[in-house]
């Protein structure tokens, strides 16, 4: 049987198509099943270190409850990585982050790498792995939250920022919050700008891949 992936959004959600959101593009495009589920009172998810704090103990907890309810491997859909190193320590399956596994994918295919934050500051995870491929970071404009950038307002904000990177010489963009994936940036970017961007939920989906070691769909 294909193994089952539990999906942790840091977003809080009662909305089924946004809950759904990431986890339906790891089973797309790597044909694997997913769990999804996401924190509680967190309507505006992580985006600064208050928050961050806050959703470690959630995301703790969400993992050991999927991890009951019978999953191969937990990713968390955030590209801070919040609380996987401590979920590594605790359980016995593979534990996927979305900062990490963008970083890793993008020193891959660039030398020089930008990174488009959700607000002020790259994730810690995202600029310890990029190193001296970093040349730049940016933020849209505006956007205080994930939400933000499901107007159109910020989606114009980012793409105004990811053309300031790319100005500025970066080869490949880190897309450095999971809530580009859900407003398909990487695809935009590409198709409006030529710019090479790396989706956080897809390389984290790939990474996941993987780690358990599957032939990908199709």
């Amino acid at each position: 049987m294909t193994p089952l992936v539990g999906v942790i959004r840091v977003l809080t959600t009662d909305d089924p198509q946004l809950l759904a959101a990431h986890g339906l593009i790891v089973e797309q495009e790597f044909g694997l099943r997913v769990l999804n589920r996401c924190i509680p009172d967190q309507p505006n998810g992580i985006y600064d270190d208050a928050t961050e704090r806050q959703a470690l103990p959630k995301i703790v907890k969400l993992g050991h409850e999927l991890v009951a309810a019978g999953v191969d491997a937990i990713l968390v859909s955030c590209a801070a990585d919040p609380a996987v190193p401590e979920l590594r320590a605790e359980l016995k399956i593979p534990v996927i982050g979305a900062g990490s596994s963008v970083s890793a994918v993008a020193v891959s295919l660039a030398a020089r790498i930008g990174i488009l934050n959700l607000t002020e500051g790259a994730p810690g995870p995202v600029r310890a792995i990029l190193g001296e491929r970093f040349v730049g970071e940016d933020a849209p404009a505006g956007v205080h939250n994930t939400r933000d950038l499901m107007t159109a307002w910020g989606k114009e904000a980012a793409l105004a920022a990811a053309r300031r990177l790319a100005g500025a010489g970066a080869g490949a963009l880190v897309l450095a919050c999971t809530g580009y994936a859900t407003i398909g940036m990487a695809a935009e970017l590409r198709r409006s700008a030529g710019i090479l961007a790396v989706d956080p939920v897809r390389a984290a989906g790939l990474m996941t891949w993987y780690a358990l070691g599957l032939p990908k769909a199709g």
